[in-house]
């Protein structure tokens, strides 16, 4: 039950509606004890006593409890799916707020198809027995109690000797619980699997078309969709077993009561009346115990979800707000790495190693080097996206994690490599980081990121309502919002990943011309592989292996024949070719 406890402040608010389905209930179980009094009485004082006047008030009677026992029915499923319907509202609310706040770290091996699969279809597993198996439960051992007291009060012998198989029924369920939550929270897992892989080929379809890997995708998929038709298929097999051994206890259950309850009425210890009640009573006693494999599925499968849910609200949060967090409406944009180090969760080899530079408000920093060199951490250490291991990063002469986090982001703005954009409108895409700018500034930085021209050829202008991550656009246009966007919030530090590649020479260079008058003011951070986006930069970085390699401006780079003049050799080279080709 810990998985319920941790989840308790969901549910726990709204106990009174849970209180309200249970009394209702409880009133549903004594209408429902009535059917078999009512027979008994029919019987015993009606038909054998040929009372026929007392016929129409039975029937009347009986009209009037089951008249009541549909209201009941109706007022505690009513209250009990209110109960679990608002208990998952703010179970999946949380949830996604959870999402929102988790660092980094834990995005690095997360699974889009696994969290997706948790909000929504472990939440719904959790609701099913917040609404429905709490209260099958609950009805369950009311049914079974008042059955049995009744049963009890008509012949002790025969309720004594009718239960008397219960006991293995109770081993029975005991084993069945044992193997089917096992079995359920495999499936869960097999069902987050199958989820991502549909996830990964419907984001990636453009890349699977375009290498005709239709066959090997379906190959892959066709792996995880058996190894979900497998654990269903093993969870169904102990199904399989359990409920006709269920059964065969039930069935016994009856033939005693009848061979034994006959003999009882023969000698004259028990009415017929009673034996007929008693027959109605043990089903009202068996049906609800075979179910109960049923309610033990609903409880098995709702707490594999709950696992699953709590460990996502229970991941730690380990970039937060520190007692020292001040909030700030400004930054100037001095920013001092201090001998930095960091390494990723889960990573042996070290991401940057002793890091140590300053960049003054308004300068031009530029990053380069191999793939995994270090630069785009550089730059996810500022705005706090990450922890050092060792060192410390300084803005504005004070410690990061001296700013409020939301204020230091709304400083930083970032056009990184791959730009993402949400399906919405170009106009809510420029906007998502200031949407209550006006239409004219949207308009400007486009503008001024050159897209201007592009949306204004688009049917609907910026109201043109973009598909899934910017389906329609060219890699150039998408790229050419993302730095809108950035240019929009003004920010005093501006980072820009890489936010060319996407591009052609040309709009590069325009998009460049551009960045002049953006960058002014502002430190600036270009992450390129093209020295042709960061040569004019005020100071240059080059990274190999976590370290600063080297470091200078362009022309003093050049003259040290180092890693930069490598790399200028070649794209030199490279463009000495292109321009030999085209002569």
């Amino acid at each position: 039950m810990n998985t319920f406890k941790s989840l308790k402040e969901f549910y726990w608010p709204d106990k009174r509606l849970f209180i309200w389905s249970i009394f209702f209930l409880i009133i549903m179980t004594i209408l429902t004890m009535a059917y078999p009094i009512v027979l008994q009485f029919a019987i015993d004082e009606v038909v054998l006593s040929a009372n026929w006047g007392l016929l129409p008030y039975l029937a009347g009677g009986f009209v009037v409890i089951t008249v009541l026992k549909a209201a009941a029915t109706y007022i505690h499923q009513y209250y009990g799916d209110l109960f679990g319907i608002r208990a998952v509202y703010r179970l999946r609310s949380r949830l996604y707020k959870k999402l929102q706040y988790l660092p980094f770290r834990f995005y690095d091996n997360a699974k889009t198809g696994d969290l997706m699969s948790r909000l929504t279809a472990d939440v719904e597993g959790f609701r099913f027995f917040l609404s429905f198996g709490c209260a099958q439960l609950l009805n369950l051992v009311l049914l079974v109690t008042v059955s049995f007291a009744v049963m009890m009060y008509y012949s002790v012998p025969l309720a004594l000797v009718s239960l008397a198989a219960m006991p293995f029924l109770a081993v029975a369920v005991y084993r069945f619980d044992k193997k089917v939550h096992p079995a359920f929270k495999n499936i869960r897992l097999s069902f987050a699997s199958l989820t991502t892989k549909v996830q990964e080929n419907v984001s990636g379809m453009s890349t699977v078309k375009s290498l005709s890997r239709e066959d090997f995708e379906m190959g892959r998929f066709d792996g995880r969709n058996a190894d979900y038709k497998n654990k269903s298929l093993y969870t169904s097999t102990i199904w399989a077993k359990f409920f006709p051994f269920m059964e065969l206890i039930g069935n016994v259950c009856v033939v005693v009561l009848l061979g034994f309850g006959g003999y009882l009425v023969i000698q004259g210890q028990l009415q017929l009346g009673q034996l007929a009640a008693s027959f109605s009573l043990i089903w009202y006693i068996i049906g609800p115990l075979i179910n109960l494999g049923f309610i033990i599925n609903t409880f098995s499968q709702s707490k594999a979800s709950g696992e699953r849910i709590v460990e996502v609200l229970e991941e730690k949060e380990d970039i937060t707000n520190t007692a020292f967090s001040e909030p700030v409406d400004c930054l100037y944009g001095e920013i001092v790495f201090n001998h930095v180090t960091h390494t990723y969760s889960g990573e042996t080899q070290k991401a940057l190693e002793d890091i140590t530079f300053h960049a003054a408000p308004g300068e031009t920093i530029g990053l380069i080097g191999a793939t995994g060199a270090g630069k785009t951490t550089i730059t996810q250490l500022i705005s706090r996206f990450y922890e050092p291991d060792e060192g410390e990063v300084l803005i504005d002469g004070r410690a990061i994690n001296q700013y409020k986090l939301e204020d230091l982001r709304a400083h930083v703005g970032f056009v990184l490599q791959e730009s993402f954009i949400f399906s919405s409108t170009i106009h809510d895409n420029i906007a998502y980081g200031r949407p209550d700018a006006s239409l004219e500034e949207v308009i400007d930085a486009a503008k001024r990121a050159h897209a201007h021209e592009f949306i204004m050829e688009l049917q609907d202008g910026y109201e043109t309502v973009l598909g899934e991550r910017g389906v329609g656009l060219s890699g150039g246009q998408k790229q050419r919002i993302s730095i809108a966007r950035a240019i929009l919030i003004n920010p005093a530090i501006l980072v820009l990943d890489d936010a060319t590649s996407a591009v052609d020479m040309e709009t590069e260079h325009r998009i460049q011309a551009a960045f002049q008058e953006v960058m002014k003011e502002k430190t600036t951070f270009i992450i390129a592989h093209r020295i042709s986006s960061l040569k004019h930069a005020d100071q240059i970085l080059v990274l190999e292996n976590g370290k600063i390699a080297e470091r200078g401006r362009h022309e003093e780079l050049l003259e040290k024949e180092g890693i930069y003049k490598t790399i200028y050799d070649i794209q030199f080279q490279d463009k000495e070719t292109v321009m030999q080709q085209q002569v």
